[in-house]
């Protein structure tokens, strides 16, 4: 199923990426949630980041969560954000989902919101598939969606693949890839600019050459959604695809960058609210 949320958006600049979006609602889906907290039932969402960011960059999201009751972890996977010096050439794609694995088992967390923004998408599929008792929804923001066998390289646009290779190359150890401008991801706003700059590590080099290994179909059965911001990022083009062929999952298309954590954080919140 299709759902289009429409806003004012502003178009420009190579690969026609979002400059600017969003127009103002007079009641936000947050705005009802709030008003009708105290007969809600409280949730619990892990928020997951994508390639180069960490937990932090949820921040604006998460904090009008909480403030509302539900239950907020923003997990940053191994070798990348303040986990950073954990960089090595251990760090794969198995390592990242045993992380999120983790998380879920450790904190005793069950009927979980889990969102995947960008690569975190090939996380949250692949905690599906290990520790599908603990997961109420999946949400694929923006994200990468791999089936059994696949690696995230071999999805990517062939020259997309070939520049991250090049990149990694040029690395200590050849490691990792380097961390790209932050306007690469749709943002804009000098000040969010400087603070992404700042945040962001470079991504391990494994976990896009890994493979990723299901027992079961991609989602293991559990309740879906995809959101697709607007324009398409080219990266996670395959991704779209796939979600939209799952006859049972949402498919939900949502203006704004890539980085709606960042850009805008009000309309992807709202969006969560409403699944």
């Amino acid at each position: 199923m299709t759902t289009s949320v429409s806003r004012r958006v502003f178009l420009g600049g190579a690969g026609a990426l979002v400059l600017g979006a969003s127009c103002s609602r007079e009641t936000t889906a947050s705005d009802r949630h709030a008003a009708a907290s105290s007969a809600r039932e409280r949730r619990t969402f892990v928020l997951l980041h994508g390639s180069w960011h960490g937990g932090w960059c949820w921040a604006r999201v998460a904090e009008p969560l909480r403030a509302q009751g539900h239950r907020v972890y923003t997990p940053t996977l191994t070798g990348l954000g303040e986990r950073s010096h954990l960089l090595s050439k251990d760090v794969t794609l198995d390592t990242w989902i045993t992380d999120l694995v983790s998380v879920l088992e450790w904190e005793d967390l069950v009927d979980v919101m889990l969102v995947g923004h960008s690569f975190g998408g090939v996380v949250i599929t692949g905690a599906a598939d290990r520790a599908p008792r603990r997961i109420g929804h999946l949400v694929y923001l923006d994200s990468l969606i791999l089936r059994d066998g696949e690696s995230a390289f071999s999805t990517f646009p062939p020259d997309v693949a070939a520049a991250r290779r090049k990149l990694a190359e040029a690395s200590p150890g050849g490691l990792s890839v380097a961390v790209p401008p932050p306007s690469v991801f749709g943002v804009t706003d000098p000040g969010d600019l400087a603070w992404l700059q700042a945040r962001c590590t470079p991504h391990p080099l494994a976990t896009y050459e890994n493979k990723l290994t299901l027992k079961n179909p991609v989602g293991n059965g559990k309740p879906a959604t995809y959101i697709a911001m607007k324009p398409d990022f080219a990266s996670t083009a395959a991704g779209r695809t796939v979600a939209k062929a799952q006859r049972e999952w949402r498919y939900i298309e949502l203006d704004g960058a890539h980085d709606a954590m960042v850009t805008t954080p009000q309309a992807l919140t709202d969006v969560l609210l409403d699944i």
